[in-house]
């Protein structure tokens, strides 16, 4: 390995996911503003949209996706050109 091109700031971080709020704790060199307390110690906390916690792929449950909505409001967006 190449000397001086790895980070050297590693801590720990929580990550939280956002969809599900499962907080979980590793080490990382991720810049954030925002901190979490978990058990009395306060982190840097980096939020996320998905994880482990609730990917389709590692819980094995699909995500129902509301197409229907979506194409009652792209009609009733475009109505206004039907002739």
């Amino acid at each position: 390995m190449k000397a001086g091109i790895h980070p050297e700031n590693y801590r720990i971080v929580a990550f939280k996911d956002m969809s599900n709020e499962d907080v979980f704790l590793t080490k990382s060199t991720a810049d954030t503003n925002e901190t979490i307390e978990v058990d009395g110690v306060e982190y840097p906390l980096v939020k996320l949209e998905i994880s482990r916690t609730s990917h389709p792929y590692y819980t094995g449950k699909s995500k129902l996706v509301d197409t229907a909505g979506r194409i009652d409001k792209f009609k009733n967006k475009y109505a206004k050109f039907k002739k």
